[in-house]
């Protein structure tokens, strides 16, 4: 892991306000990964959206609106780099027309698994209780991912969720809020999902006293390459096939040979995930 990938993803402070509810969050972050048992001879990141489910819930959710689809007006309120901003307009848009919580709820709920998805989460249930920790990294929010994997019967496969908080108040309508901020270029400003992962394997490789033997990471997104980027040699790389993870991967090898070290391994149904993680558990 070169110098140049951690400097990518340095965390500024943030304003007084905002540090502090970000500290109370990762005090929460911390609490929440002390129960988990420290004998896991693996890690597995999940992303959400197009990697556990077929779709992306962001788009899922416009289908509660009249005519299930958005005004030109706030579509061209969009900006790159601040989707998260972007989407909390939306959600209060959604709440104003008169979409209900039960609403959004059902529409998660219908989104398809990815191919194979669940014979995958299948597989990681009936493992010995020592071989895997299983995490969810995702730009989502909290509550399309707890109603989807609530409704599919995996919330309890998931040892640690990281998400922008969703939560809804009082007039009914879903808040969203960032998840932290940072000073990668290459994410987007709510999220950088190699700090998170970085901090996460850093964090529970010191309060298990060993690293994991391996480290897997599954996603489909150019958000997800940059987390990928600090797996080592023995770790592995889980891209979707021909989605943008994936090209960058390969873009990478070619332009920059050597950067990227983890073994890829390219998906169209999480069974191919399946097979490989059979073979690399039995070593």
């Amino acid at each position: 892991m070169g110098d140049s990938i951690f400097n990518c993803c340095y965390v500024p402070p943030h304003p007084p306000g905002e540090e502090e509810a970000l500290r109370s969050r990762r005090a929460e972050n911390m609490a929440n990964s002390s129960h988990i048992s420290s004998d896991k001879r693996f890690l597995i990141f999940f992303d959400f959206d197009e990697t556990i489910v077929d779709e992306t819930s962001d788009d899922m959710v416009v289908q509660t609106a009249p005519g299930q689809h958005l005004p030109g007006w706030l579509k061209d309120t969009y900006q790159p780099g601040r989707y998260n901003e972007y989407m909390q307009r939306v959600l209060a848009y959604l709440a104003e027309q008169g979409v209900t919580e039960s609403d959004i709820r059902t529409i998660m709920e219908k989104i398809p698994a990815t191919p194979g998805m669940l014979t995958l989460f299948q597989y990681l249930r009936t493992r010995p209780p020592q071989d895997f920790e299983v995490v969810l990294v995702s730009d989502a929010n909290t509550f399309f991912i707890e109603s989807w994997l609530r409704r599919n019967g995996a919330r309890q496969l998931f040892h640690r969720i990281f998400t922008n908080p969703g939560t809804f108040n009082k007039d009914g309508r879903l808040v969203l809020r960032p998840f932290h901020s940072h000073n990668c270029q290459r994410c987007p400003e709510n999220m950088c999902k190699q700090v998170i992962v970085r901090d996460y394997v850093a964090r529970r490789t010191q309060e298990r006293g060993r690293p994991y033997q391996r480290v897997f990471y599954l996603g489909d997104g150019a958000n997800d390459f940059c987390p990928a980027l600090i797996l080592g040699p023995r770790d592995v790389a889980f891209p979707r096939r021909d989605f943008p993870m994936h090209r960058l991967i390969t873009e990478t090898h070619e332009a920059m040979p050597g950067d990227f070290k983890a073994v890829t391994v390219p998906w169209v149904s999480a069974e191919e995930v399946v097979q490989r993680l059979r073979k690399l558990v039995a070593e």
